[in-house]
């Protein structure tokens, strides 16, 4: 349940900057609902100080960049500390995002760019020195998002 109601607004607000979080300005988004720039702003601010906005990030080709080893770890946490190793894998270095996973053995998935093997091993040596039981590993080619078109207000219900 979420902590509170958002509106049409809030709701066009977050799918604009789904897209595109940088380049849409607020005034683009009030432009196309009919408000103010600062109604905007003011609605940004507060999605993001109620925890429903909580970020924009670069969607970065690490291949282009050098970093040839974009990779996907499963790996096994105990459920007591599923969270707190996940928080703390955050700190090794090479690792760009962690995800709970709520079910099946595979409870965390890490997701780490290194520069060669030597490198990736080291990553897995500091992950299972934290406490995780690494499953897997997976080199990644490629990842797509796309906005979540609930949000999409200009969208028809089915």
């Amino acid at each position: 349940m979420p902590q509170r109601e958002i509106d049409d607004l809030d709701r066009y607000i977050i799918y604009a900057l789904q897209g595109d979080a940088r380049g849409t300005s607020a005034r683009e988004i009030a432009d196309a609902r009919g408000v103010s720039s600062s109604t905007v702003r003011n609605r940004i601010k507060r999605l993001q100080d109620d925890g429903i906005i909580r970020g924009s990030h670069l969607d970065i080709d690490f291949e282009a960049a050098g970093y040839q080893l974009y990779t996907l770890i499963l790996c096994t946490a105990p459920i007591p500390k599923r969270e707190q190793l996940a928080r703390q894998a955050l700190d090794v270095d090479g690792v760009v995002s962690v995800r709970e996973i709520m079910t099946g053995d595979e409870n965390v998935h890490i997701t780490v760019v290194g520069q060669d093997s030597d490198d990736l091993s080291r990553i897995g040596r500091d992950l299972s020195a934290l406490g995780f039981e690494i499953v897997e590993e997976e080199l990644i080619r490629n990842e797509y998002t796309c906005a979540y078109t609930a949000f999409d207000c200009d969208r028809p219900v089915e």
